[in-house]
């Protein structure tokens, strides 16, 4: 009862406020000028707060909804990821004149050769109706002098777990350019002394843009894998923007032959 007597009574304050705004609306233009700006000081003050409140509310109701995992998985997929940096918001939401090796947060790192950066990248909110991932990653490349540009992805300790020759690795991303460039996915698995690589070049001009990685031409030693992360690697990023709408991975077993 008590929960419904404080529901009561904040609407009751709620139409107040609304009544008597609503009236100095209607008499501001014969108020004195002392009056009046008083009041519009009040105002100013109360809509500092409200604007606060309605941009945490639509950043927080907007589709989709934070910490969503939603992702397309393929048939017999054992394990499935989407890294933090597209499903939640991130410490320190974007960067300028990018440095080589700088993390933009845990387990996603930032690699280059420019004597000067100028490099931007930035998490960005996704609302289109087609997104499925909450957040992305926008980066602005200017004027670009080194010879690579790559980012880092760490894959987590699950995807280690039970990794077989017999398993493919997928990548499926969602991918916005000013204009058109090569990506290129690196898969690195580090058994013991030695790291297996194997690149695939990402199909943007496809609808879906996802690369497959056949562990059955590596020579993996599955009882020595340590740790899985991914190079992507942006061809000729000078003067262009790019925006990974979403990033996921998934692991399944390869149909026998």
């Amino acid at each position: 009862m008590r929960k419904q007597g404080d529901r009561l009574v904040d609407r009751l304050i709620h139409r107040s406020v609304l009544r008597r705004w609503r009236r100095l609306a209607d008499f501001a233009g014969s108020l004195d000028l002392a009056r009046l700006r008083l009041y519009r000081a009040h105002a100013l003050a109360l809509r500092r707060n409200l604007d606060r409140v309605i941009h945490l509310a639509e950043h927080r109701l907007a589709m989709p909804i934070i910490g969503s995992n939603a992702m397309s998985r393929p048939m017999g997929t054992d394990w499935s990821w989407r890294p933090m940096l597209w499903k939640g918001p991130i410490p320190v939401p974007g960067l300028s004149s990018v440095q080589n090796k700088a993390m933009i947060c845990d387990g996603t790192t930032v690699f280059h050769d420019c004597r000067r950066s100028e490099l931007t990248v930035r998490q960005v909110r996704n609302t289109r109706a087609t997104d499925l991932a909450p957040f992305g990653l926008r980066m602005d490349v200017f004027r670009f002098d080194g010879s690579f540009l790559s980012l880092v992805l760490e894959l987590p300790d699950d995807a280690v777990e039970g990794l077989r020759m017999t398993h493919l690795i997928q990548l499926d991303a969602v991918v916005e350019m000013e204009k058109p460039l090569e990506i290129f996915a690196r898969l690195n698995i580090k058994h013991g002394p030695n790291v297996e690589q194997v690149v695939r070049e990402l199909p943007l001009h496809e609808a879906e843009v996802k690369v497959e990685f056949d562990l059955a031409y590596t020579k993996l030693n599955e009882k020595r894998v340590e740790r899985i992360w991914v190079d992507l690697i942006f061809e000729g990023p000078e003067m262009n923007q790019v925006i990974l709408r979403d990033l996921t991975f998934s692991r399944r077993p390869r149909a026998e032959l």
